[in-house]
């Protein structure tokens, strides 16, 4: 005859994993249940598979960079589980990582796959019962105290259930939305779900051309504008088929997704942020004195990839075949002011299917930020990406997932009610 459970865990993500292996190490017996065929398939793709495992500095630097109602919710738990903890319990068991300049934290050799299979090291000599390929239908519940699980195969009783089953993003790694109508049934309230670390789809009336995708512009500064500046992210961006993505469009995703339909939104990018207008019209007179014979085409290739020179050219200078000696004054003005601000088009969307994480979810207000635990339902943890949290490119994420999966984790193994 099975043994019942003391705390089941439904979702098997980043929050899940750790909240599992918790409460096992705490000495309650865990089940963990997951709908997909596979641990931790989030975490997989996180990082374009390389794994962003969290984000490097001090804590108060890491919650900075969340929305302030956001930072203080998780503020207790990450300081219950900091970046240094989940990082030490990787590589004490042979992962190698390395700090970008930016500050997030990469495995030197590994992906990944290798983050997953030590994590799962973790959960099995906890002695966490895992079923995979295991759906769970509803949370069963007697007025406002959790009775148990009900999943395609059974019913299972339990008092304390965590809840974890992520997001909307990325359907088919399993966050299908599920968990968003199981909180609603115990009586929470879930805040509008949009896409947040997301690619962005431009209008094809803007003559986007898809020969465009796959190429990739280093070290810019993507700005947002809806009327005025609306947000703004540096670092790396990537042509697709359908728009733009990479860490510069990912970082204002979350923004322009919220005031799409208040007005038109269009993007633009400065393709040399180090340089001011004035130190860029120095140089290309300089340029200019020094190739006098040569084209725009030409000039353009200095600041973007040959495959993009053309276009930028004839944005900046209809006359893109004369040679750049002839330029006018006016001429040359423009041409640093479309460097400066090179027009990508408008917005067509920002979609959440696409995203790696969305914004919305169970509302912040709703739940203990010192235990995880339900304020509407008796017996229920909530943690990982099923909050209204969602903080920017850079592990940041993966960060608030493992600590309030570890909050609620400890917290259920306690009976903290």
């Amino acid at each position: 005859m099975p043994v019942t459970p003391d705390v089941i865990v439904v979702g098997a993500g980043a929050a899940g994993i750790v909240a599992a292996w918790r409460s096992a190490t705490l000495g309650a017996r865990v089940l963990l249940l997951e709908k997909t065929p596979r641990l931790g398939t989030k975490i997989l793709i996180s990082g374009g598979g390389k794994c962003n495992i969290t984000h490097d500095g001090e804590l108060e630097d890491v919650l900075g960079a969340f929305r302030p109602n956001e930072a203080r919710f998780i503020r207790p738990a990450c300081y219950r589980f900091t970046n240094r903890d989940i990082v030490e319990m990787l590589t004490s068991r042979g992962l190698e990582v390395y700090t970008r300049p930016d500050g997030r934290i990469f495995p030197v050799r590994q992906t990944a796959k290798d983050v997953v299979v030590i994590l799962g090291s973790y959960l099995r000599e906890a002695g966490v019962e895992l079923r995979i390929n295991c759906p769970v239908l509803s949370i069963l519940h007697e007025g406002d105290q959790v009775t148990g699980v009900r999943t395609s195969y059974e019913d299972v009783a339990c008092r304390r259930v965590i809840l974890c089953a992520g997001g909307s993003s990325y359907p088919s790694s399993g966050t299908t939305g599920d968990g968003y109508a199981w909180s609603r049934a115990l009586g929470h309230t879930v805040v509008k779900v949009r896409a947040a670390l997301a690619p962005i789809y431009l209008e094809t009336n803007e003559g986007w051309p898809a020969e465009r995708s796959g190429i990739a512009l280093r070290d810019v500064l993507l700005k947002a504008k809806q009327g005025k500046e609306i947000a703004r992210w540096r670092g790396d961006l990537l042509f697709t088929h359908h728009g733009v993505s990479g860490p510069t469009v990912l970082g204002v995703s979350r923004v322009v997704a919220e005031r799409i339909g208040e007005g038109r939104i269009t993007l633009e990018v400065d393709l040399v942020p180090n340089l001011s207008h004035e130190a860029l019209s120095a140089d290309l007179a300089s340029w200019i004195a020094a190739n006098p014979r040569k084209t725009l085409v030409s000039l353009a290739e200095r600041v973007v990839p040959q495959r993009l020179a053309n276009a930028l050219a004839v944005d900046a200078c209809p006359g893109v075949g004369i040679p750049v000696k002839g330029l006018s004054l006016k001429a040359r003005n423009r041409i640093v002011e479309t460097i400066k601000s090179w027009p990508l088009g408008e917005v067509r969307a920002v979609p959440l299917e696409k995203g790696e994480v969305v914004a919305g979810g169970v509302s912040l207000d709703e739940v203990d930020p010192q235990t995880m635990r339900s304020l509407k339902c008796a017996g229920l943890y909530l943690c990982g990406e099923i909050l209204d949290i969602a903080g920017p490119v850079g592990g940041y994420n993966l960060q608030a997932a493992f600590a309030t999966g570890f909050v609620a984790g400890e917290s259920a193994a306690r009976g903290e009610d």
